[in-house]
């Protein structure tokens, strides 16, 4: 923009040395007399040599003076005659004038008066019209800078200064856009950017927000069944110390003693498991094999997970299914553990082909889930609101809605009469 007000300021000098160039030039002698003034003098002389007398009729529109050779005035037909004229005052005045020669011989002289009034006029105009026309291109220089610099030069500011704040992390800052401004696509785009980093932004202190949450009730879980097992060991390693060398009968106490060691260490596993799975989920690595295997293996996985007894299974279609053996069981697993933990009732599992699919719908009859929580209990580190004192990481229907995905199948959720969780199994 500096070079371009520089532009614009030698511009207006040279329009000022032009105007002086128009004034010095139209103020010459030479310029003043045009062909057609020196013609009608010449045309007057001649007509006094061959008449000798004025030639009224000669130009009745103009204003001249014809005078003797003393200097004496023959004829005036100027509007006003209080101006002497003489053939020094024409010189001095820039009047054009001749003399009147006969035999060689200067009897008198012939002056227009109102040559120079014409060309004063003309003049004027010349440099009035000079001057507007300066005026107007400087104005439109002006101008196109003010356009430029408001169109183009502005918003560049702008998008510059938006650049440095979005650098140092302040994305609050909008980027303000004109109507007017032909970068409003460009500032549009700058501001989604914005928009999208900011969210991103929440999304990553969100999830570190979780992942410090997950750790913390991973230690507080942890610590529960670590704490049960040490206490059982101490226990069972004061009675095995005050029965050195003796007989010892096992008792129910003590088989329950030792079941719940298992059953806490089986709760160690399935937590640091659960951490685990979401870790090579968030590399990359959670790694999918399928086959084509029975239906009635789903029959085989469920009964590893149906410790209470409380799972009632209908009928299974026989039909061949395209699957990760390991992985299905992982994923029901999951969702008969959940079941356990936050509803404790019986679970009905019912099948039903759908197309390409065999569907199978896993329903217990606890209280279900609010509606505005249905569509985020399979999120990562999500727990729901009314069961925030219950243990777990919020990462089991999370890493079984992600393992049906990668087996080209799908878990999806309703709350109706108890918590119902479907499965979509493909077909081979």
């Amino acid at each position: 923009m500096k070079g371009y007000c520089r532009f614009t300021v030698l511009l207006v000098l040279l329009l000022v040395v032009g105007l002086f160039a128009v004034v010095k030039i139209t103020g010459t002698d030479d310029f003043s007399q045009s062909n057609y003034d020196v013609l009608l003098l010449n045309e007057i002389a001649h007509k006094m040599v061959l008449d000798d007398m004025p030639p009224e009729n000669t130009a009745p529109e103009r204003e001249y003076v014809i005078l003797d050779i003393n200097g004496n005035v023959i004829y005036d037909n100027r509007s006003n005659c209080s101006e002497v004229i003489t053939v020094e005052t024409a010189m001095q005045k820039l009047y054009p004038y001749t003399y009147i020669i006969e035999n060689n011989q200067i009897t008198g002289s012939v002056v227009l008066t109102d040559s120079r009034k014409r060309f004063d006029r003309l003049r004027t105009n010349i440099i009035a019209v000079y001057c507007v026309c300066g005026f107007l291109l400087t104005g439109a220089a002006a101008a196109f800078g003010a356009y430029i610099r408001k169109t183009i030069l502005l918003p560049f500011a702008r998008m510059k200064d938006f650049a440095s704040y979005v650098a140092a992390g302040d994305l609050d800052r909008p980027l303000e856009m004109d109507k007017g401004n032909m970068f409003g696509a460009f500032s549009e785009s700058f501001d989604i950017m914005r928009e999208e980093l900011k969210a991103s932004k929440a999304r990553e202190l969100s999830l570190q927000k979780k992942e410090r949450e997950l750790i913390a009730s991973l230690s507080h879980d942890l610590k529960t069944p670590v704490t049960g097992i040490k206490l059982t060991s101490e226990l069972m390693a004061a009675v095995f110390s005050q029965n050195e060398g003796k007989e010892i009968t096992v008792t129910k106490d003590m088989i329950a003693k030792m079941n719940n060691v298992y059953k806490k260490a089986d709760e160690i596993a399935l937590l640091v498991g659960d951490l685990f799975s979401s870790t090579l989920e968030d590399l990359g690595a959670f790694k999918v094999t399928c086959a084509d295997e029975n239906s009635a293996v789903i029959a085989e996985l469920v009964s590893q997970y149906d410790d209470r007894g409380l799972v009632r299974i209908s009928e299974i279609p026989q039909v061949i299914v395209h699957m990760d053996k390991l992985r299905l069981s992982q994923v029901i697993g999951n969702i008969l553990s959940n079941s356990h933990k936050y509803a404790g009732t019986p679970i009905d599992i019912s099948f039903r082909l759908d197309e390409s699919f065999l569907e199978v719908a896993i329903r217990d009859g606890g209280p279900g889930v609010p509606e505005d929580e249905i569509e985020l209990i399979t999120n990562k580190f999500y727990r729901g609101k009314e069961h925030g004192d219950k243990e777990g990481s919020g990462l089991g229907l999370y890493i079984a809605r992600i393992l049906m995905e990668k087996m080209g199948g799908e878990l999806s959720v309703r709350s109706e009469n108890g918590l119902c969780v479907t499965l979509l199994i493909p077909l081979s």
